[in-house]
């Protein structure tokens, strides 16, 4: 009977480690899903640039600009909705064996991209 518990226990202990490394999966993806929306946001970015190269002679000048200005704006709220979900996560996850990364890291990228957008969307209404 003993020999029994000994697997039920190894078992156990199976399904724990099975467990822990789904988990670390899960923090794993969710950087990767971070990463995944911050691209998203920088396409919106590339997206106000195309648009406001073709339709640079439109007429009245300040549309295309202000198109362009709607998907930097877009963009913004991607990079911030992307930090606010992506900390979210973080916070209910624990890691086991798997390094994640802190949440600052979310909000200094998230910054760094949307002060990146506003200066293209700067540059954008210059031109």
């Amino acid at each position: 009977m003993e020999n029994g518990t000994e697997d039920q226990d190894k078992k156990t202990d199976w399904a724990e480690d099975r467990t822990d490394w789904a988990e670390d999966r899960t923090v794993l993806a969710n950087e990767r899903t971070f990463a995944g929306w911050m691209r998203t946001g920088m396409a919106a970015v590339a997206l106000a640039l195309g648009l406001r190269a073709v339709f640079r002679q439109a007429e009245p000048d300040w549309l295309p600009r202000a198109v362009a200005l709607v998907f930097i704006a877009i963009a913004i709220g991607i990079f911030w909705a992307a930090r606010s979900q992506a900390c979210k996560a973080q916070r209910r996850l624990d890691t086991h064996d798997a390094n994640a990364q802190p949440p600052k890291i979310f909000t200094v990228l998230s910054i760094v991209f949307s002060f990146a957008a506003v200066a293209v969307g700067y540059v954008l209404w210059t031109l």
